[in-house]
């Protein structure tokens, strides 16, 4: 029992180190007047912004709250699912009636669907998510025009990584795409395995919880690193090394659409989620989590490979690509 003890005592530090960094990260996420503030600094980002939440908000979110509320009812009215609401009793009793109704009513719901929310769904993703690069590139705009250095004391240039040497010219930029490429691949697999660990007995619901918040932590920085220049293996580095903080940031936004429908969610998502990256794009991550390792006097919770299956999955599937490619052009020469 005493050889136990110290290292009871490690978890419980650690434990405290992670519930604190946390919380800074929920804090971080939370500080949305830095949006009001990026707003009145750009004309363009205010206009893009208020773009997002009229299509999302006002449109889909509005078009979905009328339906519930007043299409619903009246199809309930006309096509209604018990006797008392027919007249005519004789006529209602055999019961076949009602499955018509039943059957009509829930035919024209699925219309609704089928026509309006689904093809409106679609367009506001894929609209929005340019309008999100937009948003993000005027906000780190607005921050680099300011003449005060930083947001609340953090510097605009928010992000200490190291930045690799890249060489100029054509390899640079070939570099560039190929990170760009990766990322994505990366991130898609990713995507896939926070919605496979959904269906994990009891657990699943927590994982999937937990999984999203660094997902969207994640997408909600990538933008601000993206403008720094910051390496793809130093962004993962940072993040996998800080998995507390980011945790803790990408929470806000999952609590929001963690209980709605996937429509409401949708539409939610894409409303919240620009004001989260512009969030990003106000705070200096390094700041808030350096300050309470000052406190700790430690080096920190040590690195968290988050994104392992998601990275191995991705190499699996580009080395199979190379190869396909590499057999193909063998072939074309032998030809």
């Amino acid at each position: 029992m005493e050889t136990l003890k110290p290292l009871i005592k490690i978890t419980s530090v650690k434990s405290k180190q992670a519930m604190l960094l946390w919380l800074e990260g929920f804090r971080e996420a939370c500080c949305l007047h830095r949006v009001v503030i990026l707003c009145l600094r750009s004309r363009n980002l205010l206009f893009r912004t208020g773009q997002c939440f009229l299509l999302n908000g006002l449109i889909f979110l509005g078009s979905l709250g009328l339906f519930n509320k007043f299409v619903v009812p009246t199809l309930q009215w006309i096509l209604p699912d018990r006797c008392s609401l027919i007249t005519s009793q004789e006529f209602c009793s055999s019961g076949n009636v009602l499955r018509v109704y039943s059957f009509l009513r829930g035919g024209l719901v699925q219309l609704f669907y089928v026509f309006w929310f689904y093809p409106l769904y679609m367009f506001s993703f894929i609209l929005s998510n340019i309008w999100y690069n937009d948003i993000a590139k005027y906000g780190f705009e607005a921050m680099e025009r300011s003449d005060s250095s930083s947001v609340e004391g953090e510097t605009v240039a928010s992000t200490n990584m190291a930045k690799a040497e890249r060489p100029s010219g054509f390899g640079g930029v070939m570099i560039v795409i190929g990170e760009q490429v990766y990322s994505i691949i990366l991130l898609t697999v990713f995507f896939l395995e926070v919605y496979a660990v959904g269906y994990v007995p009891y657990i699943g619901k927590i994982l999937n919880f937990l999984l999203l918040s660094w997902m969207y932590a994640y997408y909600s920085y990538e933008y601000k690193w993206n403008f720094s220049g910051v390496p793809l293996d130093k962004r993962l580095d940072f993040f996998e090394s800080n998995w507390a903080f980011f945790a803790g940031f990408g929470s806000p936004c999952v609590l929001a659409i963690f209980v709605f429908s996937p429509l409401v969610s949708g539409a939610l998502m894409a409303i919240l989620f620009p004001l989260f990256v512009l969030t990003a794009t106000g705070s200096g991550p390094e700041k808030a989590i350096l300050a309470p390792r000052r406190t700790w006097k430690c080096a920190g919770l040590g690195r968290l490979p988050i994104f392992y299956v998601a990275d191995t999955l991705s190499m699996l599937a580009l080395s199979f690509f190379r190869l396909e490619s590499l057999q193909q052009t063998g072939h074309d020469k032998a030809n």
